[in-house]
């Protein structure tokens, strides 16, 4: 249901909350017994903050790499409710290079590692496939609560290219205030490699990673629907956490419908 801001505060402020269904701790709403979530919820924000800002460097720095368009945070972290994990990432490239990318992307992951920072650049779209063919809540909420890094106009496309999730979450429309987007000035070293990639050499090159990539990649997804992968796509999700996700809420409304009024 659309409803701006002020809308919402007045129905939570109004003292008409359903005591059996809602509960309030300090500014927090919950659902009735899980207000200790609110203590879980302010001990992953506190760990979120030192994440954040190792997210934020090493999205500038994917941000300077050749072929890159934008860069945003995805996952846990992008709602501040991680516990201890990596740092996820959505990656959008230029067509016909995404392999070629997301090699580059690979060796700062590695460089990060050594460092102790776990980078997961999980989700690589090329400019050309902005438009997001899977669509459910649980899609919705991927694309909605992302946080763009870098590439503002590029985030703006794919947003627009993706209203649909306004038919889930009508009221989540544009970038979280968290951070501002900025747009990375192509250094003269990235200008040279893209121009020398973009030769006769470059599509070989970008083939040739594409196949090898593919058939490493392709079998480890063997029974993993959300893992995909082409030339303008490579979905790295093995977990299949979006599905298992659905599931359980779908058993939780089931639940919910089934309860004594």
């Amino acid at each position: 249901m659309p409803a701006n801001r002020s809308t919402v505060r007045a129905v939570l402020s109004n003292g008409r909350l359903v005591p059996d269904v809602l509960a309030r701790t300090g500014r927090f709403f919950t659902l009735a017994g899980r207000e200790g979530r609110v203590e879980t919820r302010r001990g992953r924000a506190a760990t979120a903050a030192e994440y954040w800002r190792r997210a934020i460097r090493y999205g500038h720095a994917i941000g300077n790499l050749p072929f890159v368009r934008m860069v945003a945070v995805t996952g846990a972290l992008a709602m501040d409710n991680i516990a201890d994990g990596d740092i996820d990432y959505l990656v959008v490239t230029e067509p016909g290079r995404l392999w070629l990318c997301r090699a580059l992307v690979v060796g700062l992951v590695r460089a990060a590692a050594i460092r102790g920072t776990t980078l997961c650049p999980n989700y690589f779209l090329s400019e050309q496939a902005l438009e997001l063919h899977e669509r459910n809540l649980f899609t919705a909420h991927e694309v909605a609560q992302m946080v763009p890094l870098t590439g503002l106009q590029t985030y703006q496309r794919l947003r627009a290219l993706n209203r649909w999730t306004d038919t889930y979450l009508p009221n989540a429309s544009g970038p979280p205030h968290r951070l501002a987007a900025i747009e990375m000035k192509p250094r003269r070293s990235r200008r040279l490699l893209e121009g020398a990639l973009r030769s006769r050499l470059g599509s070989p090159l970008e083939h040739w990673e594409m196949a090898r990539k593919m058939r490493k990649l392709g079998q480890r997804s063997n029974g993993h629907a959300e893992a995909a992968f082409g030339p303008d796509w490579c979905k790295g999700h093995f977990g299949d956490h979006g599905q298992l996700t659905l599931e359980r809420y779908a058993e939780r409304l089931q639940a919910l419908a089934q309860s004594p009024p």
